[in-house]
């Protein structure tokens, strides 16, 4: 029933309304309630339409297969993660709370869009519906120069990269006389390489462009250290994981379904990029003071495990990413939830700041570690699955030097990443007064509990997310 999922997107978008309106009727504490229950709502559209026969709906615009379904359902998961954290934060830095959860829902709807897509249209309205919200939630603390920087450097970049994306689509329609996936994947498999007109390569190059500029892959990264980092911490929490794996899914659709028999083309120029990409993430994060900065930098590397699966194209792939996307997700939320209650009581977010954390509250400081082991990809958490699935879509595909150079890369992640677990367990607290004080609300251990249950549940029985796709 297409239909039904559809619902799903419709809910979302009445939900954001109704938020505005009570927000205007000061019911603030109304707020998460109802959205908790619009999103199990929206949950529930999408798992109805699990089993049914998937076809492209309204014209060829939409495809709700098990691919969309999937993401979509993990889109929403983790967006009502962040938000669930969100109850006493986004009071603390603004008045207009009920904007935020509604800007969060209206990019929450954008994402689903990219997962669904099946005609460039959709796909450009989902970029744009999931950025231009994230435009003003990045920029929302007007008197913080930094968040107006962050702002004014992600709507720029932004409009570069959705240049790149559309011009890249024009050329594609100019070749093909059509933006619907499915047109394009028989141009492509019809027509003999020779005649395939150079328009058409021409709009790779730039799509590829656009995609790596949403996911944040090298060389076209270097909006998203200031962006991540000028950001409310709950923001950058969402398009860490929320606007990344929405993005990987949209890149993945494309590639999958469209540009397999060209890739030949495409492939040398995305294995450079990967390769830049786990390089500048992880040596860049490695040189950083700032834990919040080196969650951003490391985001970049993440990128580069992820576009593995797109390029070793298999019946894999998909599973792969959402694996590694939910891996990397809840692990996010975990370490950026910390970084909330740490960075609320002592005021800073360097490393020391975390010093001596396990002796005041061992619980924080043993979640924030379960999290930092499954980033840096330690057996027995979700973040080894993923990374092994991302290993073993290289393995397959015999790209032998990646594989060594992604090694390498693994290993310098564990490096940084234990540098967080030694601060909190071999370090002195420089202020133990303030640290003694730091309190784990309600709504944030229900949120650490979840998440690490899921990563070591994913880490130890993972055949039954693997399976899903």
């Amino acid at each position: 029933m297409p239909t039904y999922i559809m619902g799903a997107i419709i809910t979302l978008s009445l939900l954001a309304i109704l938020l505005l309106y009570l927000g205007l009727f000061k019911a603030r504490t109304a707020l998460l309630p109802v959205t908790l229950a619009g999103l199990a709502l929206a949950v529930g559209f999408e798992w109805y339409g699990w089993d049914q026969v998937a076809v492209p709906q309204y014209s060829g615009m939409v495809l709700f297969d098990r691919y969309a379904i999937a993401f979509s359902i993990l889109c929403i998961f983790i967006a009502g993660l962040v938000l669930s954290l969100s109850k006493a934060y986004f009071k603390a830095i603004s008045e207009n709370v009920a904007e935020y959860y509604a800007l969060i829902l209206f990019s929450l709807v954008g994402a689903l869009l990219v997962c669904s897509y099946h005609n460039f249209a959709i796909l450009f309205i989902g970029i744009e519906v999931m950025s231009v919200a994230l435009y003003i939630l990045v920029g929302i603390r007007k008197r913080d120069r930094l968040s107006n920087e962050a702002a004014l450097k992600y709507f720029l970049m932004g409009a570069f990269s959705t240049g790149f994306l559309l011009f890249g689509i024009t050329l594609m329609y100019g070749a093909t006389g059509s933006f619907d996936l499915g047109e394009l994947q028989r141009y492509v498999r019809t027509t003999p390489d020779h005649q395939i007109s150079p328009l058409f390569f021409g709009g790779i190059l730039l799509m590829l462009v656009g995609l790596c500029f949403k996911v944040g892959a090298a060389p076209f990264h270097f909006w998203t250290p200031d962006v991540y980092d000028g950001s409310p911490i709950l923001i950058t929490a969402y398009m860490s994981t929320v606007v990344k794996v929405a993005s990987f899914a949209g890149f993945l659709r494309l590639f999958s379904m469209v540009m397999v028999p060209l890739d030949s083309f495409w492939e040398p120029l995305l294995l450079t990029i990967a390769i830049i990409t786990l390089f500048v993430g992880n040596i860049s994060a490695l040189v950083q003071s700032s834990f919040k900065r080196m969650l951003a930098y490391s985001s970049i590397a993440h990128a580069g495990y992820m576009l593995f699966a797109i390029l070793s194209i298999g019946t894999l792939s998909p599973a792969a990413i959402l694996t590694y996307g939910l891996a990397y997700s809840l692990a996010s939320v975990v370490a950026f939830a910390a970084l909330i209650l740490v960075k609320r009581q002592i005021g800073t977010d360097q490393f020391e700041s975390f010093n001596g954390l396990a002796k005041q509250n061992p619980f924080l400081a043993f979640v924030l570690t379960v999290a930092m082991l499954s980033l840096a990809g330690i057996p027995l958490t979700a973040g080894f699955i993923g990374k092994f699935m991302m290993f073993g879509r290289v393995m397959e595909s015999y790209h032998t030097l990646l594989l060594v150079l992604a090694a390498v890369n693994a290993v310098i992640g564990v490096f940084y990443y234990l540098r967080v677990v030694v601060h909190l367990y071999f370090k002195s607290a420089d202020v133990e007064a303030d640290s003694s004080s730091i309190k784990v609300p309600l709504n944030f251990q229900i949120i650490f509990t979840v998440s690490i249950l899921l990563t070591l549940a994913v880490g130890i029985y993972p055949d039954w997310l693997i399976n899903l796709l």
